[in-house]
């Protein structure tokens, strides 16, 4: 189930949510600290529905495989994967593997320029299975539902009520400080609007991939006439308040479609070459070919989203994730090398998100249901890769990790003491966590220690 919510023109939009309209002029106000104008770029994937990272990072040591292989075939059906065609991780005493469809991710970890976060999940604070059980821990509302769990890792709130995204709000803090003239806004969605790009002084812009000189049109010569025809409606006074404000931010997004387009009009064209069919790969060569113009933009921080789905794999997993995440490993391994070839993969990082993980046990149909903590992959020079980080649940069914009775681990490390570690490395000061994520004060570590050069 991929979520979201309506956009003012297919194809090219601005995010609109934040104030009691749902509206916000685009800019930003409350700049944080300050700093040089060095560049940098985080990179969003959203697996949407779910992804089973229980069969995506295995153990693969005797005993934690043996056991593995044992739970996974205690739901009536098996989705156990065959030890021989695990593809093992290399760090020191690591003990696990990754799955057999991600040899482009299997290397990058392996060389160094990626990492493990495990056991990630919507957490508000640290919580053991008895005070999950016995009700003496606050928990996320709505667990194990795909809309509300999208939003609140998008959000890094309690609930869906909170109009605006972690990402949006690192840039309500940071345009002024560091993106003073850009002519794009920081955030860049390929994925639609998403609340995880909305602040409430800043709005992102919406680009469908292939399409920056205008929205897509398959009706030939009619389509210039259709365009023109649209961007002079946004220019009519209706004299009520929301209409005249929708148009304003209609027109916007014409106006950063052009810009976009005018800026990488002429640049050279990429040597990396990307897989085709591919929607993932789609989505990330056009923020590379943004990033190549990121000086003409006159950006030094950016912040991309775009997503992969469907991961809600209730029936025929193996075969569905196995198609999923070998797009994820190809489209991954080909932008982190365009990064190399632009000489910017020590500037940017990319990271995996998802609505939860899936049941360890399986279900009668081969596949798994809805769960909590999941495992997530960070990719980019700056990352100190070749490492797990956080804390790999106990594979035990109605275990100390488990919520319940079949493997719906309880996250050891919060989405919200990822995503800081990810906004410390970006440039948000300490001092200032607390105000985008504002359930952080209840974790004693705020930062993960993936990233290289986070203090501020």
């Amino acid at each position: 189930m991929h979520l979201h919510r309506r956009s003012f023109v297919k194809y090219a939009s601005l995010a609109a949510a934040g104030n009691i309209a749902g509206l916000k002029p685009f800019g930003a106000l409350n700049a944080l600290a300050q700093s040089t104008p060095d560049y940098k770029a985080l990179v969003c994937i959203f697996l949407y529905g779910g992804n089973d990272g229980n069969n995506m990072v295995i153990p693969f040591d005797t005993a934690g495989y043996g056991n593995y292989k044992a739970l996974r075939s205690a739901g009536g059906s098996s989705i156990a994967l065959d030890q021989k065609i695990l593809l093992p991780l290399g760090f020191r005493n690591s003990g696990y593997a990754l799955h057999p469809s991600m040899p482009e991710v299997c290397n990058l970890i392996n060389s160094g320029v990626a990492g493990v976060v495990a056991n990630v999940g919507t957490l508000l604070q640290p919580t053991t299975r008895d005070q999950y059980l016995n009700n003496q821990a606050v928990s996320p509302s709505n667990l194990f539902s795909h809309p509300h769990q999208q939003i609140e890792w998008q959000n890094a709130a309690r609930d869906g009520s909170t109009p605006t995204g972690w990402a949006g709000r690192i840039a309500d803090s940071m345009q002024n400080v560091y993106n003073v003239g850009a002519q794009i806004p920081m955030i860049t969605s390929m994925s639609g609007d998403t609340v995880f790009c909305n602040g409430l002084t800043s709005t992102p812009v919406s680009v469908v991939p292939g399409h920056l000189s205008g929205a897509g049109c398959s009706e030939g010569s009619e389509c210039a006439t259709r365009l023109a025809a649209a961007q002079s409606l946004v220019t009519l006074t209706s004299g009520v308040s929301l209409v005249t404000a929708d148009n304003s931010i209609t027109s916007d997004s014409y106006k950063y479609l052009a810009t976009l387009n005018s800026a990488t009009t002429g640049l050279s064209n990429l040597q990396t070459v990307f897989p085709a069919s591919n929607g993932l790969a789609s989505q990330l060569k056009q923020i590379a070919q943004i990033i190549q113009a990121r000086s003409t933009l006159g950006v030094n921080r950016q912040i991309f989203f775009c997503g992969l789905g469907n991961f809600d794999t209730h029936s025929s997993q193996l075969d569905l994730q196995a198609g999923l995440l070998s797009q994820l490993s190809a489209a991954l391994n080909s932008f982190y090398q365009s990064t190399v070839e632009l000489g910017v993969q020590n500037s940017v990082t990319t990271f995996t998100m998802s609505d939860f993980a899936r049941t360890f046990q399986p279900n009668s149909n081969t596949g798994t249901d809805h769960a909590w903590g999941s495992h997530h992959f960070v990719v980019g020079g700056a990352v100190k890769g070749n490492a797990m980080y956080g804390t790999f649940p106990t594979i035990a069914l109605a275990g100390p990790s488990d919520s319940g009775s079949n493997g719906r681990w309880i996250p050891t490390t919060s989405s919200s003491q990822y995503a800081s570690t990810l906004a410390q490395w970006f440039g948000v000061p300490t001092s200032s966590l607390g105000a985008i994520f504002p359930n952080i004060g209840n974790f004693s570590a705020t930062d993960l220690g993936f990233m290289g050069g986070q203090s501020v």
